[in-house]
């Protein structure tokens, strides 16, 4: 161990007796309000009883009260699901594309989830001598329901205690929206790593770039992005570019990949495991490593 690095149980002693006089703050001066809590809060910061990581942390968590399902939720256009008909094959194709670990499996006929698959479930499938006894059917999870407006506290409440990590959504009129799962929510408290790619949440769907190249955000309705690219696309199970360019991928495209779409030459600006945020359109002539329609 080198000069000055702590030993553990000195950092966590160091860590114990901050967290216990800042409890002491609080019980002591009993706030009244949220407000009052956050005066409390920013005077632990002052007083180096908190860093403001901490401090962000605990802002985070009581935020999570106040903000909803619909504010988080994979919308349904951006969300990778398998189809209940599908061959061994193609439930495998979508697995290995995604690296996720759960799919809501759809019922395109009734337009209804009956399911969740878990990807640790199919992997006996791999056994060539197991491959006949394939049942996608037999293997689903049940799927849990959850309404748009259910706050986050509550949700994740349900999550523990249900033991799930993938909740489906669903609107007023019982249709399927999107789908939330427990790291979604967690990520409202631990928060998101930005890096130097990320834009700033105010940025406008369509942002044009000095050189001519746009911008846009992968939530653009379709009929937004054709009416400015002069484009035509369309599909009856996507709204949103980002749900056109998932289809188009086969997967969640990452950030640094590129290919042609309709005539246009497209890389993903920012995405993270789950769904695509940013996309950029060039002007310039097609690249050389693209995909074409």
């Amino acid at each position: 161990m080198d000069n000055d690095e702590k030993p553990p149980s000195t950092l966590i002693g160091r860590c114990t007796a901050k967290l216990s006089n800042f409890l002491s703050q609080i019980f002591a001066m009993a706030p009244q309000s949220r407000g009052e809590l956050m005066d409390v809060l920013n005077r632990s910061k002052i007083d180096g009883i908190l860093d403001q990581d901490a401090l962000d942390t605990i802002q985070r968590i009581l935020g999570v009260a106040d903000l909803r399902v619909r504010d988080i939720m994979i919308p349904r256009s951006q969300a990778i699901m398998i189809d209940k008909d599908h061959a061994l094959d193609e439930c495998l194709t979508v697995l290995i594309k995604s690296a996720h670990s759960r799919f809501p499996v759809l019922d395109p006929d009734d337009d209804e989830i009956t399911g969740i698959l878990l990807a640790k479930d199919i992997l006996q499938f791999f056994d060539n001598e197991e491959r006949k006894n394939f049942n996608l059917h037999d293997l689903l999870r049940p799927a849990i329901f959850v309404p748009e407006s259910k706050h986050l506290n509550v949700l994740l409440a349900e999550f523990r205690s249900t033991r799930n990590h993938m909740a489906i959504v669903v609107d007023e009129y019982g249709g399927v929206s999107g789908l939330v799962t427990i790291e979604d929510v967690l990520e409202q408290i631990v928060g998101e790593i930005d890096d130097e790619h990320d834009v700033d949440d105010d940025l406008k769907l369509i942002r044009k770039l000095d050189g001519g190249d746009h911008i846009i955000k992968a939530i653009l309705p379709l009929e937004e992005f054709n009416e400015y690219f002069g484009t035509h696309l369309r599909d009856k199970r996507y709204d949103t570019i980002g749900g056109l360019i998932l289809k188009h991928t086969g997967h969640v495209a990452q950030r640094g990949e590129k290919f042609e779409m309709s005539g246009l030459s497209m890389e993903i600006v920012h995405a993270d495991r789950r769904r695509i945020h940013l996309v950029r359109i060039f002007t310039s002539p097609p690249i050389s490593d693209q995909r074409s329609d």
